[in-house]
């Protein structure tokens, strides 16, 4: 009989002690990812309010972007720039453009960067 109940208590321990180690590898993971669905809808966002009056709700450009020839941010000519490039650009601005670098940190900038290369897989 002693035998019976350390085996179950060894059955319960090992159980317990898995569950936590699933757990402590998941939490970490399951985090990262809502905070880059935030980020993603920050930047969404930030777009919206500073970007999308002349670059589209898409990237594609607005009638008014249109007019003042802003580029398609979908297309392979501003996707292979490099991050550093648009990043610079949205900082301090390009043709019409203003610059960005005095209401946005250099984190929501590269943030932006993140965001114009998704609009390119939307395409």
């Amino acid at each position: 009989m002693p035998s019976n109940k350390t085996g179950r208590s060894v059955v319960c321990t090992s159980a317990i002690l898995m569950s936590l180690v699933t757990a402590a590898i998941l939490l970490p993971a399951s985090v990262v990812r809502a905070q880059g669905g935030h980020d993603n809808a920050a930047s969404a966002a930030t777009f919206r309010t500073k970007c999308a009056m002349c670059h589209g709700p898409d990237g594609a450009g607005s009638e008014v972007g249109k007019s003042l020839n802003v580029p398609d941010l979908r297309s392979p000519a501003v996707q292979k720039l490099p991050d550093a490039e648009l990043a610079q650009i949205i900082s301090d601005g390009k043709g019409g453009m203003p610059p960005f670098k005095s209401s946005l940190s250099e984190d929501q900038i590269h943030a932006m960067v993140k965001y114009i290369r998704s609009l390119g897989r939307k395409k």
